[in-house]
């Protein structure tokens, strides 16, 4: 790991800090505000604040010391807090803006109009109710995988094998949360599917968790007939790269750091690394425009890249990009923020030189395990030959 990393680790974790605390300090004076508390109910009341700030950093000591139970309990109560905190002050927040246009009104009218005032106690009801029912909401919603599909017309497949099936997982976070029901209910999906070809685009592992053979032994009940492929995503770093690649190499999957393969007269096949990796290694890494010419135009190419930016260098080179990585922000209205800074957020899009690119919203969850207008996805990527198509 760079020095340089280190000390962008440590700006990243106290501005955290900061947001998530001020966070909390917000919902504490809500609290305060609509429920009377004596100084003991206080106390409480801000130690438990205390330690759901520190939540996330005190999960990762827990797993890294090989607490497992206990690290899976607090993953649980602290990253569900986390989903239901952030409902809160959402909901909430919209109430305080509105007292601040009632009190401009106010001004500009030149009289009172406290009685269109929402009380404290309105807003903490109204706000932990809606929070309490998204959540539920949201944990439903991320049980319940759908099937996305996308169909891409090509003269450069094979007319005698005429449609290739693609299946694309992404961002799993195999870890405390998402564990082995879950992945049964991906993998029992994707074997329906009947892939011909299964990627993952990152976020496979997210903790050390890989020493449960029963996981691999999940994946390697799926053998599709031209192999299974993956790339690094951020969390592969995070959670440990050794022990991350060991794992998903044992589950199968051929890993490409910035490097492809051609299946000759079928498809080629190209992954690169998450930008992480420049944080935490020093290899020298190919820009990926050289990297994608390196292979057979003639033929069909596939990019796997974690982050869903598209490289206008890369642009004729590529023709279809599988990204994940945004989750479509999971949790709306998160989906906002996360809109900012990635454009391309969640589906098809269209570039020019007939390159495509299609970003999933993920498979499974991070952090809080639920999602809301945001739903799990497996994606289905028929590429068909042309002639195939018009039959």
């Amino acid at each position: 790991m760079t020095h340089h990393y280190k000390v962008g680790m440590l700006f990243f974790l106290l501005t955290f800090l900061v947001i998530y605390g001020g966070m909390h300090w917000y919902i504490f004076i809500k609290i305060k505000n609509a429920i009377p508390l004596a100084s003991r109910g206080k106390l409480v009341l801000a130690l438990f604040m205390l330690i759901m700030v520190f939540a996330p950093i005190i999960i990762r000591i827990l797993e890294k010391a090989g607490y497992e139970f206990m690290a899976r309990l607090m993953a649980y109560t602290g990253y569900t807090w986390t989903g239901l905190a952030f409902l809160f002050v959402s909901v909430a927040i919209l109430f305080d803006v509105s007292r601040v246009f009632i009190r401009v009104a106010g001004l500009i009218a030149g009289r009172q109009l406290a009685f269109l005032m929402p009380s404290h106690v309105l807003i903490f009801s109204v706000a932990s109710v809606c929070a309490a029912v998204i959540l539920s909401i949201g944990y439903f919603e991320a049980q319940n995988i759908r099937t996305e599909r996308i169909v891409l017309t090509t003269s450069k497949i094979p007319a005698s094998i005429g449609r290739l099936t693609i299946v694309q997982i992404s961002d799993v976070h195999l870890g405390l949360i998402v564990g082995e029901r879950r992945l049964a209910g991906i993998l029992g999906k994707v074997a329906r599917l009947n892939p011909d070809i299964l990627v993952s685009t990152g976020d496979l592992i997210d903790g050390q968790i890989c020493d449960i053979d029963r996981l691999i032994e999940m994946f390697n009940a799926l053998n599709p007939p031209y192999g299974k492929f993956a790339v690094t995503g951020n969390h592969e770093f995070y959670a440990g790269l050794s022990d991350a690649l060991n794992c998903t190499e044992k589950s199968g999957f051929t890993i490409l750091r910035n490097e492809g393969i051609s299946i000759p007269g079928l498809i080629n096949i190209v992954g690169v690394d998450d930008p992480t990796a420049r944080r935490y290694e020093n290899r020298r890494q190919t820009p990926e425009r050289d990297l994608l010419r390196r292979y057979p135009r003639e033929q069909f190419t596939l990019l796997l890249k974690h982050q869903p930016v598209v490289n206008p260098d890369s642009l004729g080179f590529f023709d279809l990009q599988l990204s994940g990585h945004a989750h479509k922000g999971q949790i709306f209205p998160f989906t906002l923020l996360v809109r900012l800074r990635y454009p391309h957020i969640a589906g098809h899009y269209i570039f020019p030189k007939n390159s495509h690119l299609y970003v999933s919203r993920g498979t499974g969850t991070w952090g809080p395990p639920m999602r809301f207008m945001a739903p799990p996805e497996v994606t289905v990527i028929e590429i068909v030959h042309e002639c195939a198509h018009r039959q």
